[in-house]
């Protein structure tokens, strides 16, 4: 029966699309003739929750299927988004007939696609040099790095497309703007009606994960995707001042069509936080709200079937791309457009989105890079690498859609049905991860020895500053042991995690020639820190690039260590009281293997660098 239903909806996307592409209006510019039924019109959508018609301001952007430059979004009735191939294709032609566009490849991925960004400039400079120098913000947007969440490249082709042809040159006249349509390649080429069955449209979506089914948007801290490398490079050569990561949602339903958040102001953003809260929001919620859409901040819900329970506030870590943003000061916003909402208004969304934050990027550039300016600058005494959830003391009216809990024939569980109704949600709890949980003191830097290249390679990738002993150097400094590993019982995005508890140590060694130092008073020494912190929750140390560390590959044999201990009894007598304290545990008492890994663990024959962190933490 399953089979049949979905053989019976497959049928009818594909005959509706042949209708639309040569029923478009044959003369205006501006068309707004295809139905809201029609624009909502998916495969899945007998058995999404219903939704309410939409019509709005924002429609009036939309080209005629017959003028030569609208997209293929527009050409083919709103319901579809082109391949890699005629993407480009399109964006080629543009870019050659504007004088205001250029195009670069920011490297290849793993299947050998380009991944192309424009730049955008009223001087049309093709690099990264001419753009700092034209002294103006840097507006960064992406698409795509989910691909089948594509929203942002058909919004940013309009865009690009009135920029160049259209009413909106100005607004390159203050700000600059780089785009990458497609992060993703790709998976953007792993087409399916059937990929992402919680969504709207487009009628194909590309895949959530790369060719090596690795998760972009948590790559950013340990940055493994090639696609991942291209992009933090990117971002150091260019030197953004606003990026925007554009994504659809999953998870409940509401009325907001365009939601999105940023680093919270307990973060290690403040400044760009404040700027983001007080001027950018504001501007953008007003422009999406005149334009008939209905913006809303990034929040999910504590509980999918009693939304009384409150809503959660979200403060990412560095594997996030506004977690990361927030680490390396570059103030990020994350687009999360709603997925139960047609393609059509998703897309129009963004790019009133888009456009307002040029607007406004133009208006107040100068208090956007006093705000970076400060983050980077302000090196807290103490960082937190840790956060746990607490209720704020302020909660929100949530605009929400009205439901009710039936049980499942299916499954026999309580199931939520969203009715499709507006309801609002009055002063509801807000939960947040914003109580400092481990903090740390910022140390004057940190010591890497020089045989932990790929840790030093990754580090250099995120464009933290180092500098190398150029002879033998004798240190003071911190060095953490490790007790109690946990390793996850599971592979998480290509690795195996690992946490563990920590006791600092003061040690004086002498490193070798080679070994980097990583000061933290740096632009990103933040990130550094919580790259090299092993229990910050998205350091290297978690991600597994010190898990050799844990590999014990000496041992002593049961004959030999009982003559050693015998001598090491005889010949110190303060061992003698420590080895009697130790058996008053009954448990290592009774444990004969324990009792011999005691006295081979205080012997000069057991490996030193056995669970010690190859990081050392220099305090002045």
């Amino acid at each position: 029966m399953h089979r049949t239903l979905l053989a019976s909806l497959w049928i009818s996307p594909l005959l509706f699309c042949a209708a639309l592409c040569v029923a478009a209006d044959d003369h205006t510019q501006r068309s707004t003739h295809t139905t809201i039924e029609q624009a909502n019109t998916f495969i899945n959508d007998n058995i999404l929750p219903p939704i309410q018609p939409w019509s709005g301001a924002s429609e009036t952007l939309l080209l005629s299927a017959e003028h030569p430059w609208a997209t293929p979004f527009e050409q083919h009735g709103y319901l579809s988004t082109p391949n890699y191939s005629d993407t480009m294709a399109w964006l080629d032609k543009l870019v050659d007939s504007s004088d205001v566009l250029h195009k670069v490849s920011l490297g290849k991925s793993p299947q050998d696609r380009d991944i192309w960004m424009i730049v955008a400039s009223s001087e049309g400079v093709q690099g990264a040099t001419a753009l700092t120098d034209n002294g103006k913000a840097t507006v960064f947007v992406q698409a795509g790095i989910h691909s089948g969440e594509i929203d942002g490249k058909d919004a940013g082709m309009m865009l690009l497309r009135d920029i160049s042809h259209g009413n909106k040159r100005a607004l390159l006249d203050k700000v600059n703007l780089l785009f990458v349509p497609i992060l993703s390649v790709d998976a953007h080429e792993r087409s399916s009606e059937y990929n992402r069955v919680n969504q709207r449209g487009p009628i194909n979506m590309g895949w959530r994960t790369t060719a090596n089914n690795l998760n972009l948007n948590r790559d950013y801290a340990k940055a493994d995707a090639l696609e991942m490398q291209h992009l933090i490079r990117t971002i150091n050569i260019w030197q953004p001042d606003l990026y925007i990561d554009v994504h659809v949602t999953d998870g409940i339903d509401y009325q907001y069509d365009v939601t999105f958040g940023y680093n919270v102001k307990q973060g290690y953003s403040p400044s760009s936080f404040n700027w983001l809260e007080t001027i950018y929001r504001p501007a953008i919620e007003k422009a999406l709200t005149e334009q008939g859409h209905i913006p809303g901040p990034l929040v999910f819900a504590l509980d999918n079937a009693d939304m009384a329970k409150g809503i959660s506030l979200w403060n990412p870590s560095p594997r996030f791309s506004n977690g990361y943003g927030d680490a390396r000061h570059l103030p990020t916003i994350l687009i999360e457009n709603h997925s139960l909402k047609p393609y059509k208004q998703r897309v129009l969304g963004t790019y009133i989105m888009l456009e307002e934050t040029l607007n406004t990027v133009a208006k107040h550039s100068t208090k956007l890079k006093s705000a970076i300016y400060a983050d980077k600058y302000r090196h807290p005494n103490q960082l937190t690498l840790t956060w746990q959830n607490e209720q704020l003391p302020k909660g929100i009216d949530f605009k929400g859609i009205d439901y009710r809990i039936e049980t499942s024939p299916i499954s026999g569980a309580d199931v939520v049905r969203w009715t499709g109704e507006p309801k609002l949600y009055p002063n509801i709890p807000v939960v947040a991860n914003t109580k400092p949980g481990i903090v740390v003191s910022r140390p004057v830097a940190y010591y890497i020895p020089p045989q932990w290249t790929t840790v030093i390679e990754r580090l250099s990738l995120h464009g933290i500053r180092f500098t190398r002993l150029e002879k033998p150097t004798r240190i003071k400094a911190q060095q953490y042991q490790f007790n109690d590993p946990v390793f996850s019982s599971a592979d998480y995005e290509g690795r195996q995690t690992v946490t563990a508890t920590t006791v600092s140590n003061e040690v004086s060694l002498s490193l070798p020639a080679g070994t980097v130092r990583i000061a933290t008073e740096q632009p990103l020494g933040d990130l550094a820190m919580l790259l090299l912190e092993p229990q910050a929750e998205d350091s290297l140390f978690y991600w597994g690039f010190f898990n050799t560390i844990f590999t014990q590959t000496e041992y002593i044999e049961d004959y030999a260590v009982e003559p050693l201990a015998t001598k090491m009894l005889a010949e110190n007598p303060d061992l003698q009281a420590e080895f009697a304290q130790a058996l008053k545990d009954p448990a290592f008492a009774k444990d004969s293997k324990a009792r011999l890994r005691w006295f081979y663990q205080r012997s000069p024959y057991y490996d030193k660098q056995y669970l010690v962190y190859p990081v050392l933490r220099a305090m002045k």
